[in-house]
């Protein structure tokens, strides 16, 4: 009997291998039937104008061109004509060659496809647009043959180790897991992805890539590309049919004002707006130019109340607790507060789990207010203000349409947001100054039917606001003189064929500063610690060494060691003397402190003030903390380069000390201190503040363990 019950468990066994191991195999044919479907699909009407293979592009790269030949109607041989004779010889060396015409074909073809209605919804515009990509990965027959042979390795492996852990995942990963060799790279991704301003843009298309792959092993399928481009289409849609008759009357839009986005429509997702202890249900808006809630009445909405974000009113928008009676208990609201309102405004964003909404709301409203703080900052108008607002825009659309299509929290390091990137990044003011040169240099004057990519000294007098455009077509128009000057015009924007424009090199200049600050912002995350008693312990340890000093002091003030108490009363002394410390009341009578009373509050209110009170010392501390942590890393050398800067900052300050009479330094610092907003100032000012704050926030914090005591010891 047990020799039959262990061969019938055999039995069984490979019975079940042998159904998975067909499902396995069914379902990898099935998916690669499909791909090999669509391929002969889309590549079987080349032949026309194909004409003549080019011999330094691999067969797969061959085929593409010869589909941006058939989508332009220009033969391949007139287009790698065109590429010799109208691009400069840098661009055509042999060892590039390949990678540059394949890049000058498709952004001529992606171009064409971006100018047809709905292109977003067409299959071959998907299609073709990540084809170019991975044509771009293996532009000639060495590389292709290389990949080859690594796809091939990493395939086979992925077959031995895949195993049943194939059919516990999703279909999204289950689909690269077959269909591995068909992915895409970050660099290719950043080359093509921008030359349609819609689906990508330079400043964050970085960050676009790692958040379309964060799942997929840092390769880009094209199931997870084309569910992008699906889900940026119904935004995009959405948008362009938020602005009915009924809204668009009841918000009083000007012209040129865009819906972004609208919440509190769904009951079981509601906005409330907090004013004073009162809140009220409505429904929120978001336009490129003001933020609009408009409150529930009986059936209908009353008139809206409107909170501009375009006008210099001293605004500030953060998160913020919130709760019944103005508690301070959710966290899941956005405060906004300017010159406008008398008092400050919570937008609360209820749900059961997290804060999502409230972070989504948060960071596009924070990116409007941004992109209208950089056309103050470099007094843009017309053409360069509609194409600034166009990208923030586009930027918001695309944040949309990932969290709505894969449901993912980006941090402010890897945000799509450009001009929040910007403000966020160390060295984002640099991104700032490089976009400013590329809208300045914006010409919407030539209109020409077909204008080429041309060389880099001819691409900066011809920068198109292909942002600007790229709205327009997709019916959302900012200014309408722009979508008739750019009808028939190519983009030459912020892809260039060969080349790295000055944005390009800002923005990786700026990325390659922002893993030292993650890794310092890491730290800080780490040591912060909840309760007031807690962070008051902490302080307690970190400013152990100036009480040990108070005690000394004491102790010398006791003269119990008389040596001691002598030599620091002589030196005090002569300090005096000398005139170092000086008494500037010189005996005059102290006048009484004028204080003005708080206005009578209710008891609720004061316990409401209370707990808002404590709730700030308690950041005011965990803020000292954190001071603190770091000042001490400076000490102990944890990032030697911050340590050495500080001492010779010390060794400076000492010599200037040392030669230069007190009442010089004090004049010094109060002419520094007053004219630094003087017009020939500000600029540097606010760049050397920027530098100084990215400094010490790239400093780590140093380490804290909380130990716990024993609480039976206690009792004992």
């Amino acid at each position: 009997m047990p020799a039959i019950t262990e061969k019938e468990k055999e039995n069984k066994t490979g019975a079940l291998d042998i159904i998975f191991g067909s499902q396995h195999r069914s379902l990898k044919a099935l998916l690669n039937r499909a791909s090999k479907c669509s391929s002969k699909l889309l590549n079987s009407s080349d032949g026309d104008t194909s004409n003549q293979l080019i011999a330094c592009l691999s067969a797969f790269a061959n085929s593409v061109v010869a589909r941006c030949s058939k989508t332009l109607q220009i033969p391949t041989q007139e287009l790698q004509q065109r590429f010799e004779t109208e691009l400069p010889e840098s661009v055509k060396q042999p060892s590039s060659y390949a990678k540059n015409f394949l890049e000058f074909c498709s952004y001529l073809a992606l171009f064409q496809l971006s100018r047809r209605p709905d292109y977003l919804s067409k299959k071959e515009f998907r299609r073709l647009s990540y084809d170019v990509m991975l044509a771009w990965e293996a532009p000639d027959a060495e590389s292709e043959s290389l990949t080859k042979e690594t796809t091939s390795g990493s395939n086979q492996q992925s077959e031995d180790e895949d195993g049943w852990s194939l059919f516990y995942s999703s279909s999204t990963k289950t689909a690269v897991q077959v269909d591995e060799e068909k992915t895409v790279g970050p660099e290719a991704f950043a080359r093509i992805a921008p030359a349609c301003a819609a689906v990508a843009d330079i400043i964050t298309v970085h960050n676009l890539f790692e958040a379309l792959t964060s799942s997929s092993g840092h390769r880009l399928h094209f199931l997870i590309y084309d569910k992008y481009l699906r889900s940026l289409d119904k935004v995009i849609k959405s948008a362009k049919n938020a602005s009915g008759p009924t809204l668009f009357s009841n918000l009083q839009l000007v012209e040129g004002e865009i819906i972004l986005d609208i919440d509190g429509t769904v009951p079981t997702q509601p906005v409330l707006q907090h004013v004073g202890i009162s809140a009220w249900p409505g429904r929120l808006t978001l336009t490129n130019y003001a933020l609009y809630f408009e409150s529930l009445g009986v059936g209908l909405y009353d008139k809206a109340s409107r909170y501009d974000l375009a006008t210099d009113m001293k605004q500030v928008i953060k998160p913020e607790l919130t709760g019944p009676l103005g508690a301070r208990l959710f966290d899941k609201a956005v405060m906004y507060k300017s010159t406008s309102v008398s008092e400050p405004v919570y937008l609360e964003f209820p749900e059961f789990k997290g804060n999502s909404r409230r972070d989504y709301w948060l960071d596009i409203c924070i990116e409007i207010l941004n992109v209208h703080k950089f056309i103050r900052k470099y007094n843009l108008r017309e053409v360069q203000q509609s194409e600034a607002l166009a990208r923030a825009i586009l930027g918001i659309f695309r944040h949309r349409a990932v969290r709505e299509a894969f449901r993912i929290y980006l941090s402010q390091y890897k945000s799509l947001l450009a001009f929040n990137l910007a403000e966020s990044l160390p060295g984002g003011d640099l991104i700032s100054e490089a976009l400013y040169k590329c809208l300045s240099l914006l010409n919407t004057s030539a209109i020409q039917d077909d204008v080429p990519v041309s060389s880099s000294a001819e691409q900066n007098l011809k920068i198109f606001p292909v942002s600007l455009f790229t709205l327009s077509r997709h019916g959302l128009i900012l200014q309408k003189e722009a979508v008739m000057n750019g009808e028939a015009i190519f983009p030459v924007g912020d892809v260039w064929v060969g080349e790295t424009n000055p944005l390009e090199m800002a923005v990786k200049q700026s990325i390659w500063h922002k893993g030292k600050a993650e890794a310092a912002q890491a730290t800080v995350d780490q040591v912060k610690v909840e309760g007031i008693d807690t962070n008051v312990a902490v302080m307690k340890e970190l400013l152990f060494p100036v009480i040990v000093c108070a005690e000394r002091l004491l102790l010398l003030a006791s003269w119990e060691d008389p040596l001691k108490s002598t030599l620091f009363l002589l030196l005090t002394g002569f300090v005096i003397i000398r005139g170092w410390m000086r008494h500037f009341n010189k005996g005059k009578p102290l006048e009484a402190f004028r204080v003005t009373p708080p206005p009578h509050r209710s008891a609720v209110e004061l316990l409401l003030a209370l707990q808002d009170g404590i709730s700030q010392i308690e950041g005011i501390i965990q803020s000292g903390n954190i001071i603190l942590l770091k000042i001490r890393a400076i000490l102990f050398a944890m990032l030697p380069q911050a340590t050495d800067t500080v001492s010779f900052l010390l060794v400076f300050m000492a010599i200037i000390l040392a030669f230069c009479p007190i009442k010089y330094i004090t004049i010094l610092i109060l002419v520094e201190a007053f004219t630094r907003q003087m017009p020939l100032r500000k600029d540097s000012s606010d760049r050397l503040a920027r530098r100084v704050r990215e400094w010490w926030i790239r400093i780590p914090a140093a380490p804290v363990q909380l130990i716990k005591t024993d609480s039976k010891k206690k009792k004992k």
